[in-house]
């Protein structure tokens, strides 16, 4: 009695199935069964990963663009008179110097506020105690530092400056930036890891449903059903599940992400404040839940049409 009460269910399903009705063979209740909670998780986790990556991408673009055409001199005489002087002559002689855009003398209150939470303050004592702070000149040049430029700027201050110490910017950053495009690649491959995590899940998910529906698709098949057919009922539902996670893990990676924003943004530090998310960074965050879903409905189609082909 209770094979046959079961195959009248399955038929009478198939039936609205076949004439194109809502047929649950996926029987959940939104929002309550795992898979959107899963999916929700798996997007938060992404979106947060992803928006990591481009900060750190706009970081390194934003340094980078910066410092290009940064030249710092250093003028590491230890007697503050003879360096005073070196510091007013290498100015005269930077003013000639093809491909000098700009240049300005650091202020010694600058030097000694960098220096003071490792040193301490009055580092640069007149009575001849505590350390010497070399005088610093950023020097901007109309183009990139290349060796050239660089050569040019050391042979323009070697006579007038003997203690000037010539650096480009990016070369002494290079192992900053290396590191911080380290940490970008660590992040896309945790979104692909994610993806496939993601895809992984509702694969699982595609075949439980289909075992548990076996009878109802036989019948289904018997009353002249398509898999294309059978195939959409699962999407459909899948569709939901992923809409209605992806809103969820959106809305929560949007908060993790806002309140790390603000507390990065309190550091006051030039180059994290350099990669603040931009519009178009915002616009990828909000194509995550849609591509999450797209991706989801993708797999379960693929897996349930393969399933089929091997049921017949």
């Amino acid at each position: 009695m209770k094979a046959r009460a079961n195959k009248r269910r399955g038929i009478a399903r198939g039936r609205r199935l076949f004439a194109g009705g809502e047929a649950e063979l996926v029987p959940q209740a939104r929002l309550s069964g795992p898979m959107p909670w899963v999916i929700a998780i798996m997007v938060a986790l992404t979106a947060i990963a992803l928006a990591a990556g481009l900060a750190f991408g706009n970081t390194v673009t934003s340094a980078s663009a910066e410092i290009a055409g940064g030249i710092t001199v250093q003028l590491v005489e230890p007697r503050a008179d003879v360096r005073q002087r070196e510091a007013a002559r290498a100015l005269d002689a930077l003013r000639v110097v093809p491909g000098v855009a700009s240049m300005r003398l650091v202020p010694q209150e600058e030097l000694d506020a960098l220096v003071s939470p490792w040193l301490g303050t009055g580092v640069d004592s007149t009575q001849g105690i505590g350390v010497p702070v070399p005088a610093l000149i950023d020097v901007r040049l109309t183009r990139s530092a290349n060796r050239e430029r660089i050569l040019a700027v050391r042979h323009a201050l070697a006579a007038v400056a003997p203690s000037a110490r010539v650096d480009a910017q990016a070369e002494w950053l290079k192992p900053v930036f290396d590191a911080i495009v380290s940490l970008q690649w660590l992040a896309i491959s945790l979104v692909a890891l994610l993806a496939a995590a993601l895809a992984a899940a509702v694969l699982l998910a595609a075949r439980s449903a289909l075992g548990a529906n076996r009878d109802t698709i036989e019948i289904v098949h018997l009353l002249g059903g398509t898999d294309s057919q059978i195939a959409r009922v699962f999407q459909r539902s899948i569709a939901v599940d992923a809409a209605g996670g992806g809103a969820v893990g959106l809305a929560l990676a949007m908060v993790v992400i806002l309140s790390l924003g603000r507390r990065f943004s309190g550091l006051g530090a030039g180059m994290v404040s350099s990669g603040a998310l931009v519009w178009s960074d915002w616009l990828l965050l909000a194509l995550v839940p849609l591509l999450a879903t797209g991706l989801a409905m993708l797999t379960a189609r693929l897996t349930v049409m393969h399933a089929l082909r091997k049921m017949l």
